[in-house]
């Protein structure tokens, strides 16, 4: 028996430990709902693939053994990522798939199936299974639902998702450690920004998902990317204009604002826009290939004559820092392009290779972000 092989085991036994003593704990999640779940859990449902990046945090080198369903956006929305782990962790393959919440087509006979102990959702597909009626459903058939959220105010409620998570799993150390680092590596900007007198903050735009379709332009309001630019000395330029955490801002008024920077976030969508113009930064990414892109994009209407695209100001960065319990990750970076004078001692290349080596079972790679210049 090979070594990865005994330690899969002995991870499957520990789960069967874990089932076997699991006790009624009552959560608050992040909706505010009192759920209560038979913890640890040992069988859950992830209300979309891409939440495997906290279950890797959690448990480290089994993170797929506590998993037995997910919606499948993880190969197609991160689809470098999702090679990553399959190369590491190739049972991904075997998880059985379903539909979302939002277009009806998640199945609860399948998921009834799985046996799961809880079913893990996204806050921000809270509207669409009260709709459907499906946390009445699953509740009907001793499922429970936990909400969780890194996407509409990841800096008020990462920490408790991890937190909430941690209890879920049995792993409320590890949840506590997470977050230490979390808070610690977001304080090395934060308080630097807060202890500044008459900070001058740089005008930033930034186009969400930009060259994913031909329209222009998808931006950030208060929420997710907006903040992180708030948070790491920048204005978002969007904000005024979009009233929620996403919206869109027309090309008139991206040259009418002549934003100092630009950021565009990006990824590797040939899932959803094969050949597509969207900027393919991530783990493993080419980082050259990605830089004639962002190029590119910088020659469309909406950027003519633009202050930050004439002083070279223009960046991209991965797009799933949105939506993952690593965009301090992304406060670091934004800061270090808006006040580089600031952060000249701040590596946030460094924080991601700490996070890989302290907290995550796959290596660091690089291409998580590129600059023109």
């Amino acid at each position: 028996m090979s070594f990865r092989t005994l330690i899969g085991a002995a991870a499957v036994s520990l789960l069967a430990i874990n089932a076997a003593f699991a006790d009624p704990i009552t959560i608050t999640d992040i909706a505010g709902r009192e759920v209560t779940v038979d913890a640890p859990v040992d069988r859950a449902i992830l209300g979309e693939g891409r939440q495997i990046f906290f279950a890797a945090v959690l448990d480290g080198d089994a993170p797929f053994d506590r998993i037995v369903g997910w919606r499948d956006d993880f190969r197609q929305a991160s689809p470098e990522s999702y090679e990553i782990y399959a190369e590491k962790f190739p049972e991904l393959k075997e998880i059985p798939t379903f539909g979302g919440f939002k277009d009806g087509t998640f199945d609860i006979e399948q998921a009834v199936s799985l046996d799961p102990g809880v079913m893990i959702m996204n806050l921000e597909a809270k509207q669409a299974t009260e709709e459907a009626g499906y946390e009445e459903k699953l509740a009907k058939v001793g499922i429970p639902i936990v909400y969780v959220d890194f996407r509409e105010k990841p800096f008020e409620n990462t920490s408790k998702s991890m937190e909430i998570i941690g209890k879920l799993f049995g792993k409320d150390e590890r949840a506590a450690e997470f977050n230490a680092f979390y808070e610690e590596q977001l304080a090395r900007v934060t308080d630097v920004i807060d202890a500044q007198e008459n900070l001058q903050r740089p005008l930033v735009f930034v186009e969400r998902a930009g060259g994913y379709s031909e329209d222009c332009c998808m931006s950030f309001g208060s929420g997710n990317f907006g903040r992180m630019v708030e948070l790491a000395g920048g204005e978002n330029m969007a904000k005024p204009f979009i009233p929620g955490t996403f919206g869109t801002v027309n090309a008139e008024q991206v040259i009418a604002s002549n934003p100092d920077q630009i950021v565009v976030t990006g990824g590797n969508w040939d899932a959803y826009v094969p050949g597509g113009k969207w900027i393919g930064v991530g783990p493993g990414s080419d980082e050259d290939v990605a830089r004639q892109k962002l190029k590119v994009l910088m020659e469309r209407p909406a950027f003519t004559g633009v202050k930050a695209v004439e002083d070279g100001k223009v960046h991209a960065i991965w797009h799933q820092f949105y939506n993952n319990p690593y965009s301090f990750i992304a406060v670091q970076q934004l800061a270090k392009w808006q006040h580089p004078e600031l952060f000249a001692d701040l590596d946030p290349e460094q924080t991601l290779k700490d996070l890989h080596e302290r907290f995550l079972p796959v290596d660091y790679q690089p291409g998580y972000w590129v600059s023109i210049n």
